[in-house]
């Protein structure tokens, strides 16, 4: 039981993580937009290089963080349609490795 609940709660965390990692970069989240906000100037004042809010504020990094949620999203319907599968990986009953035995 223990592992169907870590597999549910593997691909709900991938899947919100996904959608959160998509959606950032693009969204004002009235907290400033995504290369103009307070952490990220502190981060800049801090180590007193003004080239990394450029860098960040650019589109390329929005653009691979957007594939990092892509990527996040893949995993968890992978993990979603194999369901059985992961389940039966962590309980130990691999029928590859019971079939080899």
């Amino acid at each position: 039981m223990i592992t169907k609940i870590t597999v549910v709660l593997f691909s709900l965390v991938c899947l919100l993580l996904g959608i959160l990692l998509i959606l950032v970069p693009w969204v004002d989240l009235r907290v400033g937009d995504w290369g103009d906000n307070q952490l990220l100037s502190l981060v800049v004042e801090t180590t007193g290089m003004p080239v990394l809010k450029t860098i960040i504020s650019s589109a390329w990094v929005r653009g691979a963080v957007t594939g990092l949620g892509v990527f996040n999203l893949i995993i968890a319907f992978w993990e979603i349609a194999n369901f059985r599968e992961s389940v039966a990986m962590l309980d130990g009953n691999d029928s590859d490795r019971q079939a080899a035995q």
